[in-house]
């Protein structure tokens, strides 16, 4: 019995050897393993008989299988690091880059005017000691009008004709509604800037859209004065314009006491650019802060206003239309 167990296990390693040499995957190669070396597999069911041989056999037997199995896992650890070495190398085959190939075109992306407007108007503010802050869109009749000195008979609602939504909000008509939010949450000194969208039921023309943007900023304190807003503004124009004659006329808003439009002379011409005036002390007590003590000055301006006049646009529409012609100018 000794003799014939012997030759079994070495067919088993003959059969085995050139089973494993010829295995293509990896996968394979792991059947073969089971098949062979696992605890049903043949090589196991052949070492299960030595159960009925003499003590002096097993020793010999016992030898010659672990010969086997050394053998065959020989075979198989050597496979494996043959077939995952060819996998490597056709990997590598398949992601090799041809530098002699023609690039893809990829455009490069361009900054919109009114975001290049924006961005730098920030960076001015922000360098001169501005928070940037920003709120909703869709507002409350009280933040949007009426803690800003305009209660709900007052005429001056009727210069920003409003969309009103059905539950009684409605969309902000000016970005002066994120200062009020502001100083609710925040004690003076206060330096803030508030970029955003705004809502208006105008006719959408050449010089009109019922969407657009501004920037607002606001200054609280103790001891600001006229001057300071008038420095202020120069400092920010001269920054965006240029070294402009600038002037301011005597005008009017519900929140401001005094209130002035600011002009610029481009191109040999007047052109306003922004509103501005000194924050009403109604104001000031709608958000807790003592008029007695605190003074303060805001401005405000239209993006797209800022941008026709840099960039000598015509038509505000075309800073809507995603026309590649046109953005691919900027």
């Amino acid at each position: 019995m000794t003799s014939n167990l012997e030759a079994q296990l070495l067919a088993l390693r003959q059969s085995g050897e050139k089973a494993i040499a010829a295995a293509d995957t990896l996968e394979h190669l792991e059947e073969l393993r089971v098949n062979y070396l696992g605890k049903k597999g043949e090589l196991g069911a052949l070492l299960r008989s030595m159960g009925q041989m003499s003590a002096e056999e097993r020793p010999k037997i016992g030898a010659i299988a672990n010969t086997v199995k050394e053998s065959l896992q020989t075979s198989l650890d050597q496979q494996r690091a043959a077939l995952e070495s060819a996998q490597i190398q056709l990997q590598l085959e398949a992601e090799t880059l041809d530098v002699t190939m023609p690039g893809i075109y990829s455009p490069q992306g361009r900054i919109h005017p009114l975001n290049g407007i924006i961005d730098r108007t920030l960076d001015i503010f922000v360098g001169m000691g501005y928070t940037v802050a920003q709120g909703p869109e869709m507002e409350t009749d009280y933040y949007n009008f009426e803690a800003l000195n305009t209660p709900p008979d007052h005429p001056a609602r009727d210069m920003q004709d409003t969309f009103y939504l059905p539950d009684g909000n409605l969309l902000r008509t000016h970005t002066s509604s994120v200062q009020i939010r502001y100083m609710e949450r925040e004690e003076p000194p206060i330096r803030v800037v508030a970029p955003g969208r705004v809502y208006r039921r105008d006719n959408v023309d050449a010089t009109h859209s019922a969407v657009f943007h501004q920037i607002e900023l606001l200054a609280i304190d103790e001891g600001l004065t006229f001057t300071d807003l008038k420095g202020t503004i120069k400092v920010f124009l001269q920054a965006i314009f240029g070294d402009l004659p600038i002037r301011f006329r005597a005008s009017y808003f519900p929140f401001t006491e005094p209130s002035a439009e600011v002009d610029l002379q481009w191109n040999g011409r007047w052109l306003e650019v922004m509103g501005c005036g000194m924050v009403d002390p109604n104001v000031l007590k709608s958000v807790g802060y003592d008029p007695e003590i605190y003074t303060g000055f805001a401005a405000g301006f239209g993006v797209e206003r800022f941008a026709m006049v840099l960039h000598q646009i015509d038509d505000i529409r075309r800073l809507y239309a995603s026309d590649l012609r046109f953005l691919q100018q900027f």
